[in-house]
């Protein structure tokens, strides 16, 4: 049964743009981006479930997910759309593009391939409950406990998004840290779906990034037989580190395909 997810829709013309976050990301990640892209058309971006403002649950499995993210859009009566995924996200995106190819205009990929990971978050999931453990009052603190860990401010200050003070005055965590760490290994998989997605795709990898190499691109060619690649200057979260060139990427690729 599908999940009733949070998900923030903008006011916008033609075909809309769906976005999904990654693995311990949010729909507010995302907000730089939105405020551009709603200007051309209307934009839709959801908290997976375990994330965000969205409920929390056991199953992490792409085609659970999917269909969360379906239940979206027949709640907002959007019959088509263009659709967009960042690693976990994108995962999510090929899983619901591909069980439903009628319902998916276009298909973008941010920094992911089709294929299973090996164990990359341990330490970050060490650093999450060694700060849900000291129960720490203040941001600056938390930064402090992330740093015994986590030498890389950018994925502290990522991390910290997700902190929420509690009625005690504690910060917390807002994402289902158990449920994602138990469904860790299904996080790690290929996404779900048996057939290839034969709509129009985009593959937007970090050239500092490990997770889409040309290896990894033969696998995402096999299900994804029309997809182009962009390459940026960048590591695994390529829409931050290089914000203008990914929005002026997938600009580029909503024009060609409209």
């Amino acid at each position: 049964m599908a999940l009733e997810l949070h998900a923030t829709d903008s006011e916008g013309e033609g075909t809309p743009l769906v976005v999904i976050h990654g693995l311990l990301g949010s729909a507010d990640n995302w907000r730089s981006h939105i405020k551009q892209w709603q200007k051309e058309r209307r934009v839709i971006a959801v908290d997976l479930r375990n994330h965000g403002r969205s409920p929390h649950a056991e199953g992490m499995r792409y085609a659970q997910m999917a269909e969360d993210v379906l239940s979206v859009l027949d709640r907002l009566g959007i019959q088509r759309c263009h659709l967009l995924g960042h690693s976990m996200g994108g995962k999510v995106a090929i899983t619901l593009a591909r069980d439903n190819p009628d319902r998916v205009v276009s298909l973008t990929v941010a920094d992911i391939a089709p294929v299973r990971y090996g164990h990359g978050h341990d330490t970050i999931f060490a650093a999450l409950r060694h700060v849900e453990a000291s129960a720490p009052s203040n941001r600056r603190e938390v930064d402090g406990l992330l740093a015994e860990y986590i030498d890389e401010r950018p994925i502290r200050l990522f991390l910290a998004t997700n902190l929420q003070r509690d009625a005690n005055d504690v910060m917390r965590w807002r994402v289902g840290l158990d449920e994602i760490e138990q469904a860790y290994e299904d996080i790690r998989a290929e996404p779900d779906g048996e057939q290839p997605y034969e709509g129009p795709s985009l593959v937007i990898r970090g050239a500092r990034s490990d997770y889409v190499t040309d290896e990894a691109l033969e696998a995402t060619q096999k299900i994804l037989p029309h997809v182009d690649v962009v390459t940026l200057e960048a590591g695994h979260w390529l829409h931050a580190e290089q914000p203008e060139a990914f929005q002026d990427a997938v600009a580029d690729f909503l024009s060609r395909v409209e």
